[in-house]
């Protein structure tokens, strides 16, 4: 009977220190059992560390806006942040297979992507330009989509860049679009005068400019675009663990604080 009775003593204290838990809107932590991730007590980032200041490599060390936002995440959770350094358009599929909790790259929102993953509330804001050479005939933006246009335009493969050129110039017949595994590749190709012109993201596009002499950047923008962090449609609860702490950071000022600090106003 007295086993019994010690054995009721247990089960009550095991359900009340469950009882214990957090509660409905307190901060998700790494030891709690609601979500899982990748590797346990980890929140895998997925990368494409070739996107100053988004992301990229300082020494051996990724760094980056992304980079410093993901920590920021990692630390609310109380999880310690990994990042898994990958060409772009492998990202979407780490997160679907598991290998990866979160895709961190400066990537915009779109249909096509939403169908294979879910998009956290927006943390920034891009703008994709065009980068030509300085004794270019292209003046603007509206050049590429003039009657009778054929420019040969560089972009990274499987970028915004890439998505919005094929539909605005390749499949209206104005043009070829030229893809790379990166977008230091695309410039290097517009150097060498094998494309008219590259779209891409304006902040690596400066970064570019400053490092590769003769190129410039159009005054005219090609689009406005919202970043957002990427996440597996088959893990909720991690995804809602992630968003509320994304939502924090960007209420309390934190986002901003890192955008900043990479971002200056001019």
């Amino acid at each position: 009977m007295k086993k019994w009775i010690a054995l009721l003593l247990v089960s009550a204290m095991v359900l009340s220190v469950a009882a214990c838990g957090s509660a409905p809107g307190e901060s998700s932590k790494g030891e709690d059992a609601r979500f899982t991730t990748a590797v346990e007590g980890k929140l895998t980032m997925a990368t494409n560390a070739t996107f100053p200041p988004y992301e990229y490599l300082e020494g051996n060390e990724i760094t980056g806006i992304d980079a410093e936002i993901a920590a920021a995440i990692a630390e609310k959770l109380g999880l310690e942040l990994q990042i898994d350094d990958m060409e772009f358009d492998s990202i979407t599929e780490a997160i679907k297979s598991g290998k990866a909790d979160i895709g961190l790259a400066g990537m915009t929102v779109t249909p096509d992507r939403q169908e294979e993953v879910d998009f956290t509330v927006s943390y920034a804001t891009g703008v994709q330009v065009v980068i030509v050479t300085q004794d270019s005939a292209i003046a603007s933006v509206d050049d590429l989509f003039a009657e009778g246009a054929s420019h040969v335009v560089g972009v990274q493969r499987n970028t915004t860049g890439d998505i919005y050129t094929t539909d605005d110039i390749e499949k209206e017949g104005l043009g070829t679009i030229d893809r790379y595994g990166k977008g230091a590749e695309a410039v290097q190709a517009l150097k060498t005068g094998k494309v008219d012109c590259v779209v891409i993201d304006n902040e690596p596009a400066k970064a570019f400019v400053a490092e590769v002499e003769g190129l410039k950047i159009l005054e005219t923008e090609y689009v406005t675009e919202d970043y957002a962090a990427a996440m597996s449609k088959d893990n909720k609860a991690l995804y809602d663990a992630v968003n509320a702490a994304l939502e924090e950071l960007i209420a309390d000022g934190t986002v901003k604080g890192i955008v900043d600090k990479y971002i200056t106003a001019e």
